[in-house]
């Protein structure tokens, strides 16, 4: 099929605003595969790999945009590139062109605003950070492809201006009330939230909304921060900032598990403090709490500790579910041995991960997953799967030049079809993450591959069951109950949390 491509020199769009532009491109009639990006080495490499390179491509400089399409005729394709034109003028309104800038410098001048927001090629996310720094602005940087050394300088800058560096690859936060890049509409509260984890610091908001509590702030700082390469720099001065809040009355931090030196640099500071802290180190079962140190390993005990310690009360009960256990499970077939999930958020796969990990001897095979740290359960890149295999489609190795499956599902959606077809495969865990910046309708972009995954399943004569859960709120832009509602007259079984999931998986399978 012909592919045509159009170079746009001087003109720029943040990488979030780019996925998603695509996305609307990818579904136009006669489309069969379109590409919008910058012209760094990685978008190209990218573009070479899924077949639509040109010689115009090849000499875009990192300050081009590309538009590159394959469509079924030379005139279609030609339709498409003005389209995505218009798609891409159209997004512009009318307030964001008075309030559009082409530097920082002029950005900054013109703004009261007290922090500022990188979404560019990760190549200039560093020393964009750093203008907006030495103009004593904090910063939220959403951009990833940042060296560690440049993390590490930025942060000890920052520190040193008493100023926050949330990021790089920071996707959530959410700063006097204001939802930044992926965030949840949740109530304003008194729980004051430092989150090395995107997903994860989404999870224990939308619960602590669900529980009746509230956020004050909720601090991203990067996943990498509490590596032993920066020390928990954000993590330890977000902390310190949150002690200092008047509306903050109980503390949580949530990461996975810290390296050893940094998690005793940042228990000693959280001891000092004279608040409520909560810490949820994901699947860390290590510690115990004490004085003012509430230690849990999941999300939703993390939400109901902090809650409690707001002094609101709590339902601390189990939730029980009328599933029809004993009919599921005696539905499958011999070899429908394993649990597979296919997710778009790290720190749920992570959750699912622990709670069948700690059921193993309950369950038949292994628990192998690409977010696992040891290497005796990871699941190469590009592996099939095996065993009760779980796939965080939202990491790197899925995600490099391509729109992260909370925006397009399209990924997503082929790998949960391939695993549904494995006659091995008794039942599917998947997530919808809702907020802003996410897909405008994660289930109605999933329902037709849930519905051939039943129907192939069906055809061979296997019994599937799909379970999932939906992240957000009923005042995210998605709507929460609409997602539900969706996925139940599909035949899928949702679940109230993270960490259900995996218990309901168990019991289902359980023999």
């Amino acid at each position: 099929m012909p592919v045509q491509t159009k170079i746009l020199s001087g003109v720029y769009a943040d990488s979030m605003t780019l996925m998603a532009l695509s996305t609307k491109v990818n579904k136009l009639p006669g489309v069969q595969k379109a590409m919008i990006g910058m012209g760094t080495a990685m978008n190209k490499a990218v573009i070479s790999d899924v077949g639509l390179m040109s010689s115009e491509v090849e000499a875009a400089s990192i300050g081009d945009m590309i538009y590159a399409v394959e469509c079924e005729t030379e005139e279609i394709c030609a339709e498409t590139l003005a389209k995505i034109d218009e798609l891409r003028t159209a997004s512009v309104t009318d307030q964001d062109q008075k309030n559009s800038y082409r530097s920082l410098d002029k950005a900054v001048e013109d703004s009261d605003s007290s922090l500022v927001v990188i979404s560019v090629p990760g190549e200039y996310a560093a020393s964009e950070a750093r203008k907006a720094l030495e103009k004593d602005k904090n910063v939220m940087i959403f951009s990833d492809n940042v060296t560690v050394e440049d993390e590490l300088s930025l942060k000890q800058f920052a520190h040193e201006k008493g100023l926050l560096v949330m990021g790089p690859d920071c996707g959530t936060a959410i700063i006097n009330n204001v939802g930044l890049c992926f965030a949840n509409a949740v109530n304003e509260g008194s729980v004051g939230v430092v989150a090395a984890s995107g997903t994860g610091a989404q999870e224990l908001s939308v619960q602590v909304d669900a529980l009746g509590g509230g956020i004050s702030q909720l601090i991203g700082v990067g996943g990498r921060d509490l590596s032993e390469d920066i020390g928990g720099i954000m993590m330890i001065d977000g902390l310190n900032m949150l002690a200092q809040d008047d509306q903050t009355k109980v503390i949580v931090l949530i990461s996975k598990p810290p390296a050893e030196a940094v998690t005793n640099k940042v228990l000693e500071v959280a001891k000092g403090i004279d608040k409520p802290v909560v810490v949820c180190f994901i699947g860390d079962e290590s510690a115990e709490s004490n004085a003012n140190l509430h230690f849990t390993n999941n999300t939703l005990e993390a939400a109901k500790k902090a809650v409690q310690s707001a002094g609101l009360s709590v339902n601390t009960d189990t939730k029980n579910y009328d599933f029809d256990y004993e009919r599921i499970n005696s539905s499958f077939a011999a070899n429908q041995k394993f649990i597979r999930g296919v997710f778009c958020g790290g720190t749920i796969c992570d959750e699912v991960f622990y709670v069948l990990k700690n059921a193993s001897n309950n369950v038949a095979g292994n628990i192998v997953s690409n977010v696992a740290k040891n290497a005796k359960d990871q699941l190469p890149i590009g592996a099939t799967s095996h065993d009760n295999a779980l796939i965080d489609m939202g990491s790197d190795e899925f995600t490099s030049g391509r729109p992260h499956p909370m925006i397009d599902p399209t990924d997503r959606n082929a790998r949960l079809i391939k695993e549904a077809q494995d006659p091995e495969t008794a039942i599917l865990l998947l997530d919808f993450v809702l907020g802003y910046g996410s897909n405008e309708d994660p289930v109605g972009a999933a329902a037709e591959s849930i519905k051939q995954a039943y129907a192939d399943a069906k055809k061979d004569s296997r019994s599937l069951q799909i379970v999932a859960y939906v992240l957000g709120t009923n005042r995210d832009p998605q709507g929460k109950k609409n997602q539900i509602d969706q996925l139940k007259s599909l035949g899928v079984h949702v679940i109230d949390s993270v960490v259900d999931m995996g218990s309901v998986a168990l019991k289902m399978l359980h023999k």
